[in-house]
C-alpha cells in the first residue's frame, strides 16, 4: 500500500473515531441529565468521580493490545474524560500558582484541558478557596520522594473538614535559570521544597549564594530578574519569565517524584483498589501508639506511610497521619478504624482515593 492509500486509511479511521467520541459524549450527556433528574441541580461533587474514572482507565488499559502504550492511552482518555465532564459543567480547580508551577502541571494533567485552573498564592489559599467553594477542587503538594513531607499541607488537612479524593504523582525535574552567569550568582530564589531537593547541587556549584524562599518555583522565576540572581524552577517557568537556562536536572535524585492531593468536599467512593488517609491522636502513656497500630495489624491493614506532627493544642503532644491500603467502606478497614477509635484519643478519616 502506498503513502496516499495509507493516509486515506488514517482519514477513514479518524472519521470513525470522531463519530465514536461524539457517540460517547451523547451518552455522557444522558448521564448528566439522569443525575439532575434524580438529585436536582446541585451536583457539584458528583461531576468528577475519581472511583468511576479509575475504573474506566483500568478497563482501557486491560483492553489495550498495542501498539499504543498504556501511558499514551491513559493520557488520551484523561482528555476524553475531561471533555465529558465539561458537557455537564466546567470544573474549577485551584492550585498553587502562578502558571508553570509543578502544581499547575499536576492539575492540568489530571483534570485535562476542559477544566478551568485557578492559581492561588499559597497552599493555605488553595484550601480556603476550596473550603468556600470558589473552586470545586484544590490540588496541593503533600510529599516529595527526596524532600519529604509538606508539613503545611498536613496541618491544613487537620484544621479543615475537606476530604482527599484523589492523588497525583508527578515526576519532578528542576532547572537553574538566570540572566547572568553561573559564576556571578549571588542570590537564588525558589520554594523551600526545591531547595531541599537540590541541596547537593547548590552546595557544589553556588555555595556562597544566598537562598531566598518563595511561595512557588514560578514566583522564583518572576523575581530572579537581576543578572546576579537565579531561580530554581521548571523550564516552562524560566521560558515564561524570560530566563535563560544555565543548568538542567539539578535535583539531587533523578528519580524525583512529588505527590499531590486533590481535595474537595467528598471522598472518592470505592474503586476496588484504594487508599485511605487517617489522622489520630494517642494518650500520653506507655504503649499507646503500639496499641493503636495493633488495631490495623490485627485486621491485616497495610500502612503505606506514617508521619507525626505536633498537635498545636498542647506542648509536646503529637498526632499521627497514616496512609493505608483499602477504603473506609471495606469491611476490614471499617473494623480497623472502629478499633483505632477505641484505642485513640481521636481519629478522623481525611479521605480516600483510587490507588
Amino acid at each position: 500500500m502506498g503513502l496516499d492509500e495509507l493516509r486515506a486509511a488514517i482519514d477513514r479511521v479518524d472519521r470513525q473515531l470522531v463519530e465514536l467520541l461524539n457517540q460517547r459524549a451523547r451518552v455522557s450527556e444522558q448521564v448528566g441529565e439522569l443525575k439532575r433528574s434524580v438529585a436536582g441541580e446541585n451536583l457539584d461533587v458528583e461531576i468528577y468521580q475519581p472511583d468511576r474514572e479509575a475504573q474506566v482507565l483500568q478497563r482501557v488499559v486491560e483492553a489495550n493490545q498495542g501498539p499504543l502504550s498504556d501511558v499514551a492511552l491513559r493520557a488520551i482518555y484523561r482528555e476524553v474524560l475531561s471533555a465529558s465532564r465539561d458537557l455537564q459543567r466546567r470544573l474549577k480547580v485551584g492550585y498553587l500558582g502562578p502558571i508553570a508551577t509543578f502544581a499547575f502541571e499536576a492539575a492540568n494533567g489530571h483534570f485535562g484541558s476542559s477544566a478551568t485552573l485557578v492559581p492561588c498564592r499559597t497552599i493555605a489559599d488553595v484550601f480556603a478557596e476550596t473550603q468556600r467553594q470558589a473552586v470545586d477542587y484544590g490540588v496541593v503538594p503533600v510529599e516529595n520522594s527526596t524532600g519529604g513531607v509538606v508539613a503545611h499541607t498536613l496541618d491544613l488537612l487537620l484544621e479543615t473538614d475537606l476530604q482527599i479524593c484523589a492523588q497525583i504523582q508527578l515526576p519532578v525535574s528542576f532547572t537553574l535559570a538566570s540572566k547572568g552567569s553561573l559564576a556571578g550568582i549571588k542570590r537564588v530564589y525558589s520554594h523551600p521544597q526545591a531547595f531541599a531537593q537540590c541541596r547537593r547541587w547548590l552546595a557544589e556549584h553556588v555555595p556562597t549564594a544566598t537562598q531566598l524562599e518563595t511561595a512557588s518555583t514560578a514566583a522564583a522565576a518572576e523575581l530572579a530578574q537581576d543578572v546576579d540572581s537565579a531561580a530554581i524552577a521548571t523550564e516552562a517557568a524560566a521560558q515564561l519569565y524570560g530566563l535563560p537556562v544555565l543548568a538542567r536536572r539539578i535535583e539531587d535524585v533523578v528519580t524525583n517524584v512529588t505527590r499531590f492531593l486533590v481535595i474537595g468536599h467528598r471522598r472518592s467512593g470505592p474503586s476496588g483498589r484504594d487508599q485511605t488517609a487517617v489522622v489520630f491522636g494517642v494518650q500520653d502513656r506507655v504503649g499507646a501508639l503500639q496499641e493503636a497500630l495493633r488495631c490495623l495489624a490485627e485486621n491485616e491493614i497495610n500502612l503505606t506511610r506514617i508521619e507525626s506532627r505536633p498537635s498545636r493544642r498542647r506542648l509536646w503532644e503529637y498526632v499521627f497521619f497514616v496512609d493505608l491500603d483499602g477504603h473506609p467502606d471495606d469491611e476490614a478497614v471499617a473494623r480497623a478504624l472502629e478499633g483505632l477509635g477505641r484505642s485513640s484519643s481521636f481519629v478522623r478519616v481525611l479521605g480516600a482515593w483510587p490507588a
